[in-house]
């Protein structure tokens, strides 16, 4: 009853229109004490609901009646590694179903951090993340992003703390142990969030701001100081923001991702606090899920490029207008020379399946990185074709017509058709269109991004692997001209080339951890172990899956790696995020 094989729920049948959430915070145990009640649209004979879990304790199920509440029968399925366990729910068409639960200390979509784990080190931080399916580990939801639905919450937690979700929460930093919000426009369950910490606000603008703890606060806000910026010209060229406010919340560094777009209220990692707004794109992406992805919705994971490749392509937009050409073509030229390179030694049964085409249905598993940029891709193309004259308005139209809804690809196909294809004949063929769509890889005559700093940057590399003369410049390089340095070296080099590189740049223990992650990688991968103990302090002070999971894997290609892989995760392991903990754990198991 349902086309998303990630959900037990079944929308054909009923959906959750409203969400009231009573929530409860308790520490000590690590776990959430809650209710849920579900106000639900029938659409069928309204003698069941199914509900996603994962973990969850069922307490009691009630159905709402005009005398009040009865109890309803319900059955948790077997669990299952990824789906967790069916919630089937006899009702007799009840307008509200409320469950009462208690998560497990082990929630994937949790993490609960002592003090000694955060920045002040008195207090300590919890803090949720959904995306992919993990809303169903601390609510009995239809974790699909096919039913949309608002929401309402009251919290409790310790007094100490400032507790926050991705709702309305206002600005004003009042800590009462009680709190109440309010998300009015539908969202889809993966942008569920709450976190409760020592949080301060610190305003960027009219419409924007940042919550971090005290020690953060000032330099995040001067970091994205361009928030507003990047909110007015997106408005610009994609119409209004519709969520109100657009406020960021920067968590402790065992954040596993970059950003989550939780509506009116980013979730961000502080390795892109670096006092030199070099890696604020990531910003750009979350802020331009506002449009795309948050607005405009996948209705399941196997379009996930629906979310993240109409984001990149924005966001690259906002980098252009913000920062300039350069630094777009820049982003833009490091993300597809990873793609085309991860692609060059794959066969073609390989490579449909790591990139199949765009409107492949069911046969893209939502697991890898690379369809989203072949979408950024492909949205590029069409705006070089038909020019940003058409394409532009093309696409605020697109984000008009589908407002707070759900879609799958072959509705974008058709709004494509309609609203640019067929009033505009000739200007692309159907096969190009075809290549994209259908067709596994990038297309060969999609053009790669090119840099005239990046030719510099790629010049002077490959002199220096021939004659040993240094690049100059080097101490002046931004932060993508050095991504673009050892992303195009080789994996391995000798440890004199390590060594001369790190004597004339410090690369070790910088603080940056883009240049981190790529430095660490070859480290690794050459066993250079002079570098191995600030390698394993990077590796245990970040928990971001983008920054460490590439080391883990450089680490274990060799038997001497992957012992001292184990032992700095065995010393890692508190401080990570239970999603980067299953990430790892998978790397090291594989090697083994």
């Amino acid at each position: 009853m349902t086309h998303d094989r990630h959900s037990y729920a079944e929308p054909a049948l009923v959906r959750t229109t409203h969400l009231d959430l009573e929530l409860d915070l308790d520490f000590s145990a690590k776990v959430l004490i809650g209710a849920a009640t579900h106000t639900l649209a029938w659409s069928g004979p309204g003698d069941r609901l199914v509900l996603d879990t994962r973990d969850l304790t069922v307490l009691s199920v009630e159905g709402s009646t005009a005398d009040g509440w009865e109890p309803l029968e319900h059955n948790l399925g077997l669990p299952d590694d990824e789906l967790g366990s069916a919630l089937a729910i006899r009702t007799a068409g009840h307008e509200q179903v409320r469950v009462s639960y208690r998560t497990a200390p082990t929630a994937t979509g949790l993490q609960w951090l002592e003090p000694e784990m955060t920045a002040g080190g008195v207090l300590p931080f919890m803090f949720s993340q959904s995306q992919t399916i993990h809303a169903r580990s601390w609510v009995p939801v239809q974790d699909t992003p096919s039913v949309r639905f608002s929401y309402a919450a009251h919290v409790t937690a310790p007094p100490e703390l400032m507790v926050l979700m991705s709702a309305d929460n206002g600005t004003q930093s009042r800590r009462t142990g009680s709190y109440d919000v309010v998300m009015p426009e539908p969202i889809p369950s993966y942008l569920l969030a709450i976190a409760a910490g020592d949080l301060v606000f610190e305003p960027i603008g009219e419409r924007s701001g940042v919550w971090a703890e005290p020690e953060m606060a000032k330099r995040a806000a001067a970091e994205f100081s361009d928030t507003e910026e990047m909110m007015r010209v997106t408005e610009a060229l994609f119409g209004p923001y519709r969520w109100g406010r657009y406020d960021v919340l920067v968590l402790p560094p065992s954040f596993p991702y970059g950003g989550m777009e939780n509506p009116r209220m980013t979730f961000a990692t502080p390795t892109v606090v670096i006092g030199d707004k070099s890696l604020v794109s990531v910003i750009a992406h979350e802020l331009a899920h506002s449009w795309s992805g948050n607005l405009v919705t996948q209705d399941s994971w196997d379009d996930i490029w629906l979310n993240e490749g109409f984001t990149s392509y924005v966001e690259n937009r906002i980098v252009e207008a913000v920062y300039g050409t350069e630094l777009a073509v820049m982003e833009t030229a490091i993300k597809q020379h990873s793609t085309v390179v991860k692609l060059d030694p794959l066969s073609p049964a390989e490579l449909a399946v790591e990139l199949p085409g765009l409107n492949h249905g069911s046969e893209y598993h939502g697991t890898t990185s690379l369809g989203p940029l072949k979408g950024c891709w492909f949205l590029s193309w069409l705006e070089e074709r038909f020019g940003r004259e058409v394409f532009d308005p093309f696409l605020r139209g697109y984000f008009d017509r589908f407002a707070f809804r759900s879609i799958n690809s072959e509705d974008f196909v058709a709004h494509l058709q309609e609203h640019l294809l067929t009033p505009r004949p000739g200007v692309v063929s159907a096969e190009e269109i075809a290549a994209w769509l259908d067709e596994p890889g990038i297309p060969q005559f999609a053009v790669r991004a090119e840099s005239d700093r990046f030719e510099v940057v790629d010049r002077l590399r490959h002199s220096w692997l021939s004659t040993g003369e240094l690049p100059a410049g080097g101490k002046t390089w931004t932060t993508q001209e050095w991504l673009r340095f050892l992303d195009a070296a080789p994996d391995v080099l000798d440890a004199e080339q390590l060594q001369q590189l790190d004597r004339e740049f410090g690369l070790t223990g910088t603080a940056n951890g883009e240049i981190a992650r790529r430095w660490y990688s070859i480290v690794a991968a050459s066993a250079y172990t002079p570098a191995y103990d600030e390698l394993a302090t990077f590796l245990t002070r970040v928990g971001r899956m983008k920054l460490v999971l590439p080391v883990y894997r450089a680490l274990s290609r060799t038997e001497a790696g992957r012992e001292f892989a184990a032992r700095v995760f065995e010393s890692a392991r508190p401080g990570y995020h239970p999603i980067t903990t299953a990430a790892v754990q998978k790397i090291l198991a594989a090697a083994s």
